[in-house]
Order: structure tokens, then C-alpha cells, then sequence
């Protein structure tokens, strides 16, 4: 290995023959110096090949194109480099990080991105066998938009007339259980700066009865912002009068604590009569908002709106719930071990649809108007829940869903935080259970950015 090595390094420099080169390479061979110089040289090469090799390793590892999956706004992300390959490279750090919401740590970036945009990373890494010489390696992710921050909030002027704000919410009680409400502007609004349509009231009345009404001002209708708040108040303030709840829950009493003298024609009579008494209300709020529409000089359906109610008590024999519905908003009840769910309302949707109806639409006002009112009484419930199409929509998609028991399930699980944003309604430790019901209703859901408001009675 000597003999060649000199043989190596004489053979470009000295011009001798076989005889005298075989002569000078013996004499080399056994030269003290020369072995020493040849060590030296071998050392050299080593170190240049263990320099290269480093260099080599590090530039592949700089070259090589790393897949960085794409983060999205405000969730939660996790990319972890696969080192398979480079088991010599360390990645010591990575800058620009901190200001997208970013952490590294033992290979892995992870962390909620707080803002969108495409951000170069500089990735300082060093090799094993070199680690006080550190390179960068730049590379790019990609943070998607929340689709949310894509829609303007802009404030509805409080100058206009009949301003609202674009948000109200209420917790309390009702009856012996408990109530909580929130109603938000959908996006579609915020992003115009036009105001909240939806609208509620709720009210402990004389006699022990509770209501809460629930209204949908249409979006086409340029007051029916006020269509939707006068529409809730007036149906309310109606059944305030004593005189007319005490109506009311006598003929309820023939109907479902009966005496033995009570027969079938009574019955039928006193539903009559309490659809009767329900009517006069909701005829009352026609004629109020009519002679609103007509004192500021626009039209009747320029208050367009939905409505439906409930008026609730509760006695020995149960909780006798009265409602009606005009348009596409639901009620429904549930019962105690959450095992039936029933819908108390006609909707103007499916079989009865052809057209949105309101309460402002004088032809409502027909032959068939008493299919629109209910008359209930249950044991027991755990759940009683009124909603516009701004949580229906989204939530239910089709009338068929909001009878059927999987699809409540569904709707309460996500209440309780089983949701993307994982905002929590809680039910037990209600103290600020109105805000947090209003905060979940700022749910995303695409192509769905109607107003939305939620009552529950639980």
C-alpha cells in the first residue's frame, strides 16, 4: 500500500525508468520521513473525505423538497418532518414561526396559525459532525384563510330608523325549568351593514302561563327588522290580559283533566274555543303591523315576517304548550329520557310549501288557518326549542330531520362543544349560558348566513 501510494505521487513528477524508479521506491519505502509524510497525507485525505461527505449530506439535505401540508386559520396544526433520510441532519431551529401562532419542537411544527398568508420559514439545522457550522434552508407554508375573516362586520347604522342591535340574548326562567335565547345578525348582514331581521320576546304572564314568540323578518322586506320585533312584542303583550289566559285554561282543562261529565262534543268545542282565543292574537298582530305599515307610509309587506309561538303552563297533569307557526320556523319538544322528539308546528315548507308565508300576508287569515295553531299537553319535557331557518338550515337541512331522534342527538351533541370551534353550551353550569349560546351561533357553515336565533326551555 506504501510502494503504491509513492508510486502515486512520483508518477506526473519524475521521468525514470523501470529499473531506477523500482530503485527509488525501495529507497523511499524505508525512508523514516517519507513514512511519516505518507501518514500525513492518508490523515488529509480522511478529513477531506469526511469534510465532503458533511458538505454532501448537508446540500442534499437542502436541496431535498419537503411536502409542508397547508395550515388553515385558527385551527389547529401538526406537520412533522420525516429525518428518515438525513439521520445525520438536526434541525436546531426554525424562524418567522412565533408570528404565525407556530411552535417547533423535536421535529414537529405544531400550534393554531392566528393569521393567513404564505410565509417563508428559514430552518437552521447543522450536521452531526459539524455542529457549530449552522446553514439555512428555506422553505414555504401556506395558511389558509378562516373562511370567516372573508366577511366584513360592518355595524348597522344606529341613526336609521328602527334600529336594532345586532345581537340580544336572555337567560331566565320559565315556568319551573329554564329558558335561554340568542339571536345573532347572520354574516350576509354584517357583510352590508344592513340589520338583524330575526327577532324574540319572551314574558311570564298572569296566571302562571309563559310565552316565548319567535320571528324571521324577510330579507327582502326593508323593515322587517321591525316587522319581526313588532310581530313577537304585540303577540305577547296580547296574552297579558288575564281575562283571556283564564279563557284559555278552562276550556284546556275540559280538554285534558276532564270530568266524568265531559263528553266528546265538549272536548271538540273547547279546542274551538282555544283556537278561537289564539286566533284573536295572532289577527291582533296583523292589524297592528297593518296600521304601523299604513302611519309611516310604506306597505304592509315591507314588514314581512315570520312568527311562531308557544304559551306554556304547567299543572298537575302536565305542561299544556299552545303555538302557532306562519313561515319556516320550527318548535319542537322532547321528552324526558330524550328518546321522542316531536314537531309542535305546521311549516310552510315541503307539502305546504309554494312560496315563504308571513304573518303580514292577509291570505293566511283562511279556512285553513286552524292547522296552523297547536294544542298539546306532555307529562314531561326536557327540551322545548324554538329556531329560525338561520339554525334549521344548517343544522337540519330538511323538515323530515327535525322529527327524527338521531338528528337531535346530533344537534346536542354539538351543542355540548362537538363542533370545530369547540364552543360549549352548557346546560349544568349555566351562569353565562346566554353568551355562550350566542357565541356558538357564529357557527360556519358554507352557503348558510341568514340570522340565526335559538330558544331552549330545558
Amino acid at each position: 500500500m506504501r510502494e503504491h501510494a509513492i508510486k502515486e505521487i512520483l508518477k506526473d513528477d519524475l521521468s525514470l525508468d523501470g529499473k531506477m524508479i523500482d530503485k527509488v521506491i525501495s529507497k523511499l519505502i524505508n525512508n523514516a520521513n517519507v513514512h511519516e509524510q505518507l501518514q500525513c497525507i492518508s490523515n488529509a485525505k480522511q478529513k477531506i473525505m469526511q469534510e465532503a461527505t458533511i458538505y454532501k449530506e448537508k446540500e442534499e439535505f437542502k436541496e431535498a423538497h419537503f411536502m409542508i401540508k397547508n395550515a388553515n386559520s385558527k385551527q389547529a396544526y401538526e406537520f412533522v418532518f420525516d429525518m428518515e433520510k438525513f439521520p445525520n441532519i438536526t434541525i436546531k431551529s426554525i424562524s418567522n414561526l412565533e408570528n404565525i401562532g407556530l411552535t417547533f419542537e423535536n421535529n414537529v411544527i405544531k400550534g393554531i396559525p392566528a393569521i393567513s398568508n404564505t410565509f417563508d420559514l428559514d430552518i437552521a439545522f447543522f450536521h452531526v459532525n459539524d455542529e457549530k457550522n449552522i446553514d439555512i434552508k428555506t422553505v414555504q407554508l401556506f395558511v389558509n384563510a378562516d373562511p370567516k375573516d372573508l366577511w366584513k362586520n360592518i355595524p348597522s347604522p344606529e341613526n336609521a330608523i328602527f334600529y336594532k342591535p345586532e345581537e340580544s340574548s336572555h337567560k331566565g326562567i320559565f315556568l319551573d325549568k329554564k329558558i335561554v335565547i340568542a339571536s345573532k345578525r347572520g354574516r350576509s348582514h354584517a357583510h352590508e351593514a344592513t340589520f338583524r331581521d330575526d327577532d324574540f320576546a319572551v314574558d311570564q304572564l298572569p296566571a302562571e302561563w309563559n310565552i316565548i314568540s319567535v320571528s324571521d323578518g324577510a330579507g327582502s322586506a326593508k323593515m322587517a327588522r321591525y316587522g319581526s320585533q313588532l310581530s313577537t312584542q304585540s303577540i305577547n303583550d296580547f296574552f297579558k290580559n288575564e281575562e283571556v289566559l283564564n279563557e284559555i285554561e278552562k276550556n284546556a282543562i275540559l280538554i285534558y283533566n276532564p270530568s266524568e261529565e265531559t263528553s266528546k262534543e265538549i272536548e271538540t268545542e273547547a279546542k274551538q274555543n282555544i283556537i278561537r282565543l289564539l286566533y284573536k292574537g295572532v289577527l291582533n298582530v296583523y292589524h297592528l303591523l297593518n296600521e304601523t305599515a299604513k302611519e309611516h307610509s310604506f306597505s304592509i309587506k315591507d314588514l314581512h315576517a315570520t312568527l311562531i309561538f308557544t304559551l306554556v303552563k304547567k299543572f298537575d297533569f302536565g305542561y299544556i304548550i299552545l303555538g302557532f307557526g306562519v313561515g319556516d320556523c320550527p318548535i319542537n319538544v322532547i321528552n324526558p329520557e330524550f328518546s321522542e322528539v316531536k314537531l309542535l308546528n305546521q311549516m310552510d315548507v315541503g307539502e305546504f310549501g309554494g312560496g315563504t308565508r308571513f304573518i303580514t300576508m292577509k291570505e293566511i287569515f283562511n279556512d285553513q288557518i286552524s292547522s296552523r295553531f297547536g294544542i298539546n299537553c306532555v307529562k314531561d319535557f326536557s327540551k322545548l326549542i324554538l329556531m329560525t331557518d338561520g339554525i334549521y338550515d344548517p343544522k337540519f337541512v330538511t323538515e323530515n330531520k327535525l322529527e327524527n331522534l338521531e338528528s337531535w342527538k346530533s344537534f346536542f351533541h354539538d351543542l355540548d362543544g362537538n363542533n370545530e370551534d369547540g364552543m360549549k353550551v352548557d346546560f349544568e353550569n349555566d351562569e353565562t349560558i346566554d353568551q355562550q349560546l350566542l357565541e356558538w351561533t357564529d357557527f360556519w357553515s358554507k352557503g348558510n348566513h341568514d340570522d340565526r336565533t335559538l330558544a331552549i326551555i330545558y
